[in-house]
């Protein structure tokens, strides 16, 4: 790719999310910035600016579509800021030539963090206990919350997000063990040639894997079932990764013990299914926000753009 040479025109960047005004202006610094994250706004910039942009900023759930990649003949770069590019039109990124790059590995520690206060929040009953207190219920009256120490972890996608989660679980004298495509060759965690195995053995199961169409609805009833009625479910890989019925189902009859989920297959609606349950713990996709993470992924952004225009290339490429 030919470099951009900004002392005679500049980048002109297209933001499809919503970012703070403070991020605005330190990505400002780099480029010409459009700032389009409703609909209306996004459809009307390509509609009628297309041609002007070279990059674009998105998140793998807003995404970019095969159409609007149509409309853009400058683009040279697509970033998701953070991993997921799941929503991005690979195929025809790929034809066209344009570099795709993501925020991988600036907000795993939060999410990670996360993940393991769902896993608490879950297993020790902290939404109905939170009820209780505030209802002033004799504590004496209530039964004990299992405990978390020595359960056993099953992670559903052993990658940077999972290996963070399973170092958490070993200050808990958790066991793991996980499902990928394939075996890992280093690492010494307990691996499971399918979800169904997992779900089998372990008593929590995270659900850390990338989203799209090959992952949809992995966890499943049958899934859900061999969890069975002492399990735990913990959610913060994409909401396509759960079928919200079966869990809805699963949580009402009692077939799961309860359940912790930061995404869901509605969103941005409310999971409506779910979200009376007094067994489950809702949280809107805040996993990986954090001061400390969006300022990162904010700042491998700007890397990605700079390395993409005057560099090697970006510092986060996902290859296509």
């Amino acid at each position: 790719m030919k470099d951009f040479d900004v002392s005679n025109s500049a980048i002109e960047l297209l933001v499809l999310n919503p970012i703070s005004e403070a991020h605005r202006a330190q990505i400002g610094q780099h480029c010409q910035l459009t700032y389009a994250p409703q609909p209306q706004q996004r459809a009307e910039a390509i509609a009628q600016q297309g041609a002007r942009f070279h990059a674009v900023l998105t998140i793998g759930s807003i995404g970019l579509t095969a159409d609007e990649v149509v409309q853009l003949p400058a683009l040279r770069l697509v970033c998701c800021l953070g991993a997921g590019y799941e929503g991005l039109a690979l195929d025809a990124l790929r034809e066209r030539g344009v570099a795709v790059a993501n925020g991988a590995g600036t907000n795993d520690t939060s999410v990670a963090d996360h993940a393991f206060g769902l896993i608490l929040a879950a297993v020790r009953g902290f939404r109905e206990l939170d009820r209780q207190a505030r209802a002033g219920v004799d504590r004496f009256t209530l039964a004990h919350p299992p405990g978390v120490s020595g359960k056993k972890l099953g992670i559903l996608g052993l990658g940077q997000i999972g290996m963070k989660i399973a170092r958490r679980a070993a200050a808990f004298d958790m066991p793991v063990g996980y499902h990928n495509r394939r075996e890992r060759s280093d690492v010494e965690h307990r691996y499971f040639a399918s979800v169904l195995e997992l779900a089998e053995w372990a008593d929590v199961l995270v659900c850390a894997t990338p989203g799209g169409a090959a992952s949809r609805h992995l966890v499943d009833a049958r899934v859900l079932a061999a969890l069975g009625p002492q399990g735990y479910l913990v959610n913060i890989a994409r909401g396509s990764v759960v079928d919200t019925e079966a869990l809805a189902q699963a949580l009402r009859s009692g077939s799961i013990a309860g359940a912790g989920i930061d995404v869901y297959e509605s969103e941005p609606h409310r999971p409506e299914p779910l979200v009376e349950l007094s067994n489950i713990v809702i949280t809107p996709h805040v996993a990986g926000w954090s001061p400390e993470a969006t300022q990162a992924s904010v700042d491998q952004f700007i890397a990605n753009l700079n390395g993409t225009f005057h560099g090697a290339g970006p510092v986060a490429p996902v290859v296509l």
